[in-house]
């Protein structure tokens, strides 16, 4: 996965984290949650604040 895989990053962190609601996570714990997915390749420095913000959403999404 890379950072521009929201939906599949967004599946595996509602998979691996089912107790928590995304819309409380900071940014700073997202990213080294998608840092530490298995699957996960990318670049850590690659992500931003918008990327999060999309993932993040995504989560929301997948989340309900």
């Amino acid at each position: 996965m890379k950072w521009v895989d929201t939906s599949q990053i967004a599946q595996a962190l509602a998979e691996r984290f089912p107790e928590v609601d995304p819309k409380t996570v900071r940014f700073t714990d997202l990213h080294r949650w998608v840092c530490e997915l298995p699957g996960f390749d990318d670049d850590p420095k690659r992500s931003g604040e918008k990327i999060l913000e999309a993932i993040q959403m995504a989560w929301i999404d997948e989340a309900d």
